[in-house]
C-alpha cells in the first residue's frame, strides 16, 4: 500500500501513453481541476448542447449498472473518483466499490477525496493496468468504464478482462466515443484522434464488442460524438 493511500500493483511499469489526452492524465494539474471543470467541460462539447449533465450520467451509470446495496462493483479509470463514490453511496457498507486507475496524482487526489466524503471503508483504490485488470473471474457484480475506453492502446482488450471478472448476471456500464454520421466531422474527428489519441468507435463497434462476449441486454444511447452503452452478462457469457 502507497503512503498515498491506494495500492500500486504498477511501480514503475505503466503502460505506454496512447497520446496527449492520456499523458494530461498523469499530470499533476488535471487532477486539481478535473471533477469541476475538466470533465464537465469536455463532456459538454462531446455530448452537444443538449446532452445529459454530469449528475444525469451518475444516475445514467447507476441505472445501466442495476445496483443494489451489498454489490461488488470495480470502476475502471476511475481517475479521481467521481463516479467510484457514487457507487459507494448506493452499495452500502456491505459493498465494496474499487477505483482502478494507472495515473498516481488522480488516484491521490482521489484517496483524498474519498476520505473527506467518509467513504474509506466502502472504496478502495487501485493503480492497476485496465488491459489486464488483476482480480478473480467473477468476482464483480458490476463493472463501469466511463470516459475512458477509446483512450486504451487495446480497448478491445480491455473488454475481454471486463467481461471475465464480471459474474454471471453482472451488469456493465460504458461512456465512450463514437463516430459521427456527416463526412466533415468525421475529418474532424481524424484529426483530433492524431493528436489526442482518442480513439472513435463505429455505431455498432462497442455493442457488437460487447455481444460476442456473451452479453445480453445490449443498449444503447448516442448523444452528439459519445455513447452510453450497457449490457448484462449472460450464464454462458465469456471474455471472448
Amino acid at each position: 500500500m502507497r503512503p498515498e493511500g491506494y495500492l500500486d500493483l504498477l511501480g514503475g511499469q505503466a503502460p505506454e501513453s496512447t497520446g496527449t489526452t492520456q499523458d494530461l492524465m498523469l499530470s499533476r494539474f488535471v487532477p486539481q481541476v478535473y471533477e469541476r471543470w475538466w470533465r464537465p467541460a469536455l463532456g459538454r462539447v462531446a455530448k452537444g448542447a443538449l446532452g445529459p449533465g454530469m449528475d444525469d450520467e451518475h444516475r445514467i451509470a447507476r441505472l445501466l449498472l442495476g445496483l443494489s446495496p451489498g454489490d461488488v462493483v470495480l470502476d475502471v479509470a476511475c481517475g479521481t473518483g467521481n463516479f467510484s463514490r457514487d457507487f459507494a453511496r448506493t452499495a452500502g457498507e456491505p459493498g465494496l466499490v474499487v477505483g482502478i486507475d494507472v495515473s498516481e496524482t488522480m488516484l491521490a487526489r482521489g484517496v483524498a477525496d474519498t476520505a473527506a466524503a467518509g467513504f474509506e471503508r466502502r472504496l478502495a483504490f487501485v493503480r492497476g493496468d485496465a488491459e489486464a485488470l488483476p482480480f478473480a473471474e467473477a468476482s464483480f457484480d458490476g463493472v463501469c468504464c466511463f470516459a475512458a475506453l477509446h483512450l486504451f492502446a487495446d480497448p478491445l482488450r480491455a473488454l475481454d478482462r471486463m467481461a471475465a471478472i464480471l459474474k454471471p448476471g453482472g451488469r456493465i456500464g460504458i461512456f465512450t466515443s463514437v463516430r459521427a454520421r456527416s463526412t466533415p466531422l468525421r475529418l474532424g474527428e481524424s484529426l483530433v484522434s492524431r493528436t489526442s489519441g482518442m480513439r472513435m468507435f463505429e455505431r455498432g463497434e462497442v455493442t457488437g464488442a460487447l455481444r460476442e462476449r456473451g452479453f445480453g441486454e445490449v443498449r444503447q444511447r448516442i448523444t452528439g460524438v459519445t455513447q452510453f452503452v450497457g449490457g448484462e452478462k449472460s450464464e454462458g457469457g465469456t471474455a471472448g
